[in-house]
């Protein structure tokens, strides 16, 4: 193996810190800088010996001795390293294409789509790593038995990518599945999302219109999703195949699967799970797997980090609490409609912090509308430090509450105010689902079931 000189421009994100650490993991030499870097990522670079002895900007620190520059989506066109380096010349790669020229000679299997995309990538990769297979892979979030959440090599035959739609970098506004060009893709919806990148709907169709042309062997599609049917028609597309929701059956509390007239019991639930679940048990038959072998080894799964996360369970009182990362509307209401459906007969707790800049926008609230009617009870917070990073206005009580169609619904002011209000309503044959992309402000989830008996 060639040692490379890496330096990493933003180095703090949740994936470019990761594949930071993989990178020196393999050999290679690593630096890096940022302006701001928190937990894990901070943890995670300090304990490798990686985090930069200085935040901020430093154009000493680019040199012509380096390899390539990987560069971040945080830092901006004028930022003072990254003129530097186009100064010397030394290469610059941002995140995606660093990964299409690892994996240029791989085949590249590409799981898009505005929802779903961490969760099938992650039970794909758990079949394959099960089964013993070699593969590289890129997915956005901690998977159980994985050291990292990327993985580039020369060995592996094969790589799979969770492809985000955001952009890729200051200097490239395209979004980041376009520079991948796989062989074999699973789009698992559209719904409107990143509205700070994508103003309209229409645009961010246009984006994925655009990932469809690219794709050079095999699409798998939610069926169910009516964009994507609508853009599948409209498209001609060659070799672009559907998939549904896998049956289910729940028995004496324990879901399984009932695939080819045969029962497979799984650990997770929901409809929208059981549509990724298909779409992964497409993708590892691509790749030589047998259904047997696939649901044998997806028994395993309990999810990706975040997704429908179990926190607390106590069978005696049947109290349970969930986290979910659901933050778009979309993923709002499947989160809800899986709790529902997996707990009929329990009272539903709901809490959602609104975090991203599309979730804090005025005229796109109302696309959460009726999202937590399923819920006995439901709440609603906005950080207002979030608002302030994000410079916006504060959003009044009475208004949300209209958008969400719910008169009943609770605007809680603070952490605190969550917590109390979420014990005050805690009862036997309870469950509790939190949802967020953010930290609740600081609050301390687990104080919210520490006192349960």
């Amino acid at each position: 193996m060639t040692v490379k000189n890496y330096h990493f421009i933003a180095i703090g994100g949740a994936v470019m810190h990761q594949l930071a650490l993989h990178l020196l993991n393999s050999g290679h030499h690593i630096t890096g800088s940022d302006d701001a870097i928190f937990n894990p990522a901070y943890n995670n670079l300090s304990q490798h010996g990686i985090l930069p002895n200085k935040m901020g900007w430093f154009p000493e620190r680019i040199h012509s001795d380096l390899d390539a520059v990987i560069l971040g989506m945080h830092a901006q066109k004028d930022n003072p390293e990254l003129l530097k380096a186009q100064q010397l010349g030394v290469k610059i790669y941002s995140f995606p294409e660093f990964i299409y020229e690892h994996s240029k000679d791989k085949k590249r299997i590409v799981i898009a789509g505005s929802h779903g995309k961490t969760t099938t990538t992650s039970m794909i990769m758990h079949v394959l790593k099960s089964l013993g297979k070699d593969f590289d892979y890129l997915v956005g979030a901690q998977i159980e038995g994985f050291d990292y959440v990327v993985k580039t090599s020369n060995d592996a035959p094969f790589i799979i990518i969770e492809g985000d739609e955001y952009l890729t970098s200051p200097l490239d506004l395209r979004s980041k599945f376009l520079h991948y060009h796989p062989h074999i893709a699973v789009v698992t919806g559209i719904a409107w999302d990143h509205i700070n990148v994508f103003p309209t709907f229409s645009e961010y169709i246009e984006t994925f219109r655009k990932f469809f042309h690219l794709v050079k062997d095999k699409i798998f599609f939610y069926y169910q999703d009516e964009e994507l049917k609508k853009l599948a028609s409209e498209e001609g597309v060659q070799d672009i195949f559907p998939y549904y929701p896998l049956d289910t059956q729940l028995k004496n509390n324990m879901v399984s699967v009932v695939y080819q007239n045969q029962e497979f019991p799984i650990q997770i639930f929901g409809e929208h799970n059981m549509a990724n679940m298909s779409a992964a048990l497409h993708v590892c038959q691509e790749l030589g797997v047998s259904s047997e072998d696939f649901f044998k080894q997806i028994y395993s799964f309990k999810g990706a980090a975040k997704r429908l996360e179990l926190l607390y369970d106590n069978p005696n009182s049947n109290i349970t609490i969930y986290k979910d990362f659901a933050h778009a509307p979309s993923k709002v209401r499947a989160t809800v409609e899986a709790i529902r459906c997996r707990y009929p007969e329990r009272k539903l707790i709901l809490a959602l912090e609104l975090h991203t800049y599309s979730s804090l926008q005025k005229d796109f609230i109302i696309q959460y509308k009726n999202s937590l009617n399923l819920g006995n009870l439901a709440c609603v917070y906005i950080d207002n430090e979030a608002l302030k990073l994000k410079k916006k206005d504060a959003i009044e009580a009475d208004w949300l509450k209209e958008q969400f169609g719910r008169e009943d619904l609770y605007i809680p002011s603070s952490p605190e105010d969550i917590q109390v209000w979420i014990q005050n309503q805690i009862q036997n044959n309870t469950v509790i689902l939190l949802m967020s992309s953010g930290h609740w402000g600081g609050l301390e989830l687990k104080n919210l079931y520490s006192s349960i008996n």
